[in-house]
């Protein structure tokens, strides 16, 4: 068990602190452009934000039993989601763009690996066991993602295009457990573990790897 610790307390906090911001950002942007994609107004499209960036960390912290929750605790989280939402939607109503489904892709596999690491490394900070850590994990990169498409009327993409998603989270979070019983530098086992779950995403999108479905 003692290969098991958290990630020492300067490292875990400012490491975590910044994968934190980044997936929220990641996912904030995932949010931005499905509501643009489904024509949504400036309302529709912060609330869609809003609610992929928390949606996975507010459930992980209401299992974890941690409150405040972790954007009330840091209220410059609501400030820059605020300037993202503004930003974007003026960004791209001047450029005209029009945004797709994959465009999506990138911000969405990105916060899926970042939410991971800092599901994974919260939840073995107070102490939870392994597995349920790992499951931490998926909850927090999964949930907020089906939120976001549950609000715009889509079947949750985590549970329908076959294409591997919260899989890719729950491996990550196990390569994380793994590397840190190695001992590895903390620094470097959140590395491995974004780029191996963001990658593991993206290659599966990008080769048409799909898991079992139905018989037609």
């Amino acid at each position: 068990m003692e290969l098991m610790q958290p990630l020492p307390p300067f490292w875990g906090d400012k490491l975590r602190m910044t994968l934190e911001w980044a997936a929220t950002l990641a996912f904030a942007l995932s949010g931005v452009i499905e509501a643009a994609r489904k024509r949504l107004d400036a309302v529709g499209v912060c609330v869609v934000a809003f609610a992929t960036a928390f949606g996975g960390g507010t459930l992980r912290d209401l299992l974890l039993d941690q409150r405040p929750f972790f954007w009330v605790r840091h209220v410059e989280f609501l400030w820059a989601l605020l300037g993202l939402c503004v930003a974007a939607v003026l960004f791209m109503r001047q450029r005209h763009l029009a945004p797709t489904e994959r465009a999506i892709l990138w911000p969405d596999a990105l916060g899926l690996g970042l939410f991971t690491a800092v599901g994974v490394d919260l939840a073995l900070a107070v102490g939870e066991p392994p597995l349920v850590a790992v499951l931490m994990g998926v909850v927090t990169s999964v949930f907020g993602g089906v939120l976001r498409d549950v609000l715009c009327n889509e079947i949750p993409r985590a549970l329908n295009d076959h294409r591997p998603y919260a899989l890719w989270s729950f491996a990550g979070g196990w390569l994380f457990v793994g590397l840190q019983a190695l001992g590895l530098a903390p620094w470097l086992i959140l590395t491995v573990t974004v780029v191996v779950t963001a990658g593991g995403r993206l290659l599966s999108v990008d080769r048409g790897w799909a898991v079992p479905g139905w018989r037609r």
